[in-house]
Parts: C-alpha cells; sequence; structure tokens
C-alpha cells in the first residue's frame, strides 16, 4: 500500500467516525443465573428473540486479555484477543474503553472497537510489547433480538499446566445484553431496558461497576 492509499484510507476513516457510520460504542446490561435455572431462562429467551424456530446458537471461546503498560501509567492499553474454540473464524481483536456509568443511561456504555485478524495476533502483540493478564474460556449459547444481542455463557478457567482443559469458575452462567452502534444513539438503552424487564424474575440485568468490583472480567 503506497501513502496515497494510506492517507485516502485515513480519511475514508475519519469521515465514517464523523458521520457516526462506525458502531464503536457498546451499550451493556449484564447478570447471572444459577445452573438449576438455565433452561427456563433459554425457553423464555427463544420465545423472545428471532428465529425462534431454530436450535439456539452455540459458542466455546477462549479469551485472552493483554495490556500494554508504560511506566507511571494509571490505566495501561488493555485489549482482548477472542479465538472460537468450536469452529475455523478468524481471531478476533478488541478494544475496550473505561465503562461510563452515567445514572441518567439506562445501561453501561463503553468503547468498543472490534476487528477480525489472523492467528498471529498474540505473537504480534507480544512483540509490541503486550503481556498477558488473565484468559479464561466461555461456552454457551447466543441469541439475537434484532440489533440486540444476548449471550448466556459459563465461565471457565484454565487449569494451570493443562492447556486443553478448564474448570467452571462457579455454579453459575454470565448472562449479558449488548448492543454495537455509533456514537449518538442512546435510545438503544430504553429498548434493552424494556427486553431486559421480560426476563424478570429469571434474571436481574443491570449496570455493573467494573472498578467497584476490581475490574473482575
Amino acid at each position: 500500500m503506497n501513502m496515497a492509499q494510506v492517507a485516502s484510507s485515513k480519511d475514508s476513516l475519519q469521515q465514517a467516525l464523523v458521520n457516526k457510520i462506525i458502531p464503536n460504542q457498546e451499550y451493556l446490561l449484564q447478570g447471572s443465573i444459577i445452573a438449576s435455572a438455565v433452561d427456563h431462562l433459554i425457553h423464555r429467551l427463544r420465545g423472545l428473540c428471532d428465529n425462534v424456530e431454530n436450535v439456539p446458537e452455540t459458542f466455546h471461546d477462549l479469551e485472552v486479555c493483554m495490556s500494554m503498560r508504560q511506566p507511571n501509567q494509571v490505566n495501561p492499553l488493555q485489549v482482548r484477543v477472542r479465538r472460537a474454540l468450536d469452529r475455523d473464524v478468524p481471531f478476533q481483536l478488541r478494544y475496550i474503553g473505561q465503562p461510563e456509568l452515567d445514572r441518567s443511561r439506562p445501561t453501561l456504555v463503553r468503547s468498543s472497537i472490534d476487528v477480525g485478524c489472523t492467528s498471529t495476533v498474540l505473537e504480534f502483540l507480544n512483540e509490541l510489547g503486550c503481556r498477558v493478564d488473565f484468559e479464561y474460556v466461555s461456552q454457551g449459547f447466543l441469541f439475537r433480538k434484532g440489533r440486540m444481542k444476548i449471550t448466556v455463557s459459563k465461565i471457565l478457567k484454565i487449569i494451570p499446566g493443562k492447556q486443553h482443559d478448564s474448570e467452571p469458575v462457579c455454579n453459575s452462567y454470565l448472562v449479558e445484553l449488548s448492543v454495537l452502534a455509533p456514537n449518538g444513539q442512546d435510545a438503544i438503552g430504553d429498548e434493552m431496558r424494556i427486553f431486559a424487564e421480560q426476563l424478570k424474575p429469571l434474571v436481574h440485568l443491570e449496570k455493573i461497576d467494573f472498578k467497584r468490583l476490581g475490574n473482575i472480567p
């Protein structure tokens, strides 16, 4: 790629950001449900979400969180690499910004950029100076309702010294309701709040203060 093409790509990216075309904001609600009640939640989601006649989509992913620390830096740059363990698809590199906990908003909002990449991305990040903070496996079900994505997943920790073995962190499932959208589409939060109300009392989805929890993923 020559310099003219690079400049043209930068201009196109900047124009897309100005016109609010790129989905770079994640609206998020989270909750948990005990394993014995998961089947009831899956049944309700199948009735509420799109393509109810189909078997729910499943996923089985490894997620690696890496950070690049600089001297005297309070908040190091953090990125995540996700790799599907059950299918042959590109790796996913994700940047997640600090969450905004605005009481006037019904959801948590944070910057989020996702890009597909090759399997050498971990080596590339290591060469840049990034180091692994933690990694885990998530396995569960994926539903969609319009532009909303709902995941019900079991979080598994990798057993030290046994790369291919993992065990549940706890006896509950993580439930996440999220939307990726461009800046300035705060009406999405009201849609998510209304949908979340339909999942009560099985699961209560809410804004989670990660700083208060010590940045637990």
